[in-house]
């Protein structure tokens, strides 16, 4: 039983084994990835900071007169000494100094570093032609199959008597021995923060399939986002009024941090504000307004949402271990790194037992 069981987890890890090493340097490297854009490119990605920022109308405008193109998205930042960033209607994007308007960069989201290594982190980079990314599902199989290793390898460990004994580690052992023994250990250590990060991150993916998991075992229900109604457009040109519309939106949720701007892309989109409120771990709450009055139609509070939905909400956070400053983000990168190790070091027991 215990043989069957050692070539099942050998086998599942050569299948596996590549895809793993490459889903844990990205998923490493992307922790921080937009860290290294900013040190590595400041040009591009960060400005002298100012007195205050242009309003929101002036900036599109700056923007659209430089590029000839709608703006449909705005994403400001928090810091003072980064570019903000917008998405144009052609789909590419640009880094803007906020303070003036000048763009700073324009580019393929999927070009930049943090870009190209999300891509490659989530669908290994492969785009059809009609723009699916079907290997989707196969670092999604990846990551299913590294939770089976993660719970068959404890098996193995837990089965056998004197199992707490086993965890110790001893510095002197010869180099196969200490292997093991790292191995086994950080095998069981990581075992828990390794299957919630792989489940989080499949949640990206296979979101119904995640979602019933979850609800099952919290026994309750993930809430669904209300629509607001549709903008009845008017008869005459009018522009939009984006800044009015933000600060209508920040009397509805006043201690509520700015994520993004959804600016419609057909005549009768409403604008989305994207806030991040008290106590919510992302920006998960919503104010919308009519573009062309700046009236508030709708508004959610995910922060009033159920501790089911709430911990729906916070897979991402979770998954990218963006939570609790850099002591964890530095514990993540370790948590990224492991399924590494455990590769390399399981194909080399395996060679040493058959190749010695």
């Amino acid at each position: 039983m215990k043989l069957w069981l050692r070539r099942t987890h050998l086998l599942l890890a050569l299948v596996s084994g590549l895809f793993l090493i490459c889903l844990s340097l990205t998923g490493a490297l992307l922790i921080y990835a937009k860290d290294i854009q900013y040190l590595t490119q400041s040009d591009k990605w960060t400005v002298t900071p100012a007195a205050s920022a242009l309003d929101f109308d002036s900036l599109i405008k700056h923007v659209s007169a430089s590029t000839k193109q709608p703006v449909t998205l705005l994403m400001p930042e928090q810091r003072s000494d980064l570019a903000w960033q917008l998405q144009l209607a052609n789909n590419r994007y640009v880094s803007v100094n906020p303070y003036n308007g000048q763009v700073l960069h324009e580019y393929d989201y999927y070009s930049t570093i943090y870009g190209f290594t999300m891509a490659l982190h989530r669908w290994l980079l492969y785009e059809d032609a009609d723009k699916n990314r079907p290997l989707r599902n196969w670092v999604s199989v990846c990551a299913l199959i590294l939770i089976f290793e993660i719970l068959l390898g404890f098996y193995i460990w837990v089965k056998p008597k004197n199992r707490i004994k086993r965890l110790a580690i001893k510095r002197k052992a010869k180099f196969r021995v200490l292997m093991y023994q790292l191995h086994t250990v950080l095998g069981v250590y990581f075992l828990i923060p390794l299957i919630l990060i792989a489940y989080t991150g499949m949640a990206f993916n296979w979101k119904p399939q995640t979602k019933a998991v979850l609800e099952f075992v919290m026994q309750g229900t993930v809430e669904e986002r209300p629509k607001p109604p549709a903008v009845i457009p008017p008869l005459a040109d009018t522009p939009l009024q984006v800044q009015k519309a933000f600060e209508n939106a920040q009397t509805v949720f006043p201690e509520g941090k700015l994520f993004r701007i959804y600016l419609p892309k057909k005549p009768t989109d409403n604008i989305g504000f994207r806030i991040e409120n008290p106590g919510e771990s992302h920006a998960y709450s919503w104010v919308w307004a009519n573009p062309y009055s700046a009236d508030i139609v709708a508004s959610y509070d995910a922060s009033q949402s159920s501790w089911t939905t709430q911990t729906w909400n916070f897979k991402y956070k979770f998954h990218i271990g963006d939570f609790a400053g850099s002591i964890v983000q530095l514990l993540w990168l370790l948590f990224a790194l492991s399924p590494l190790f455990f590769t390399i070091s399981g194909v080399y027991f395996w060679y040493k037992r058959h190749y010695k």
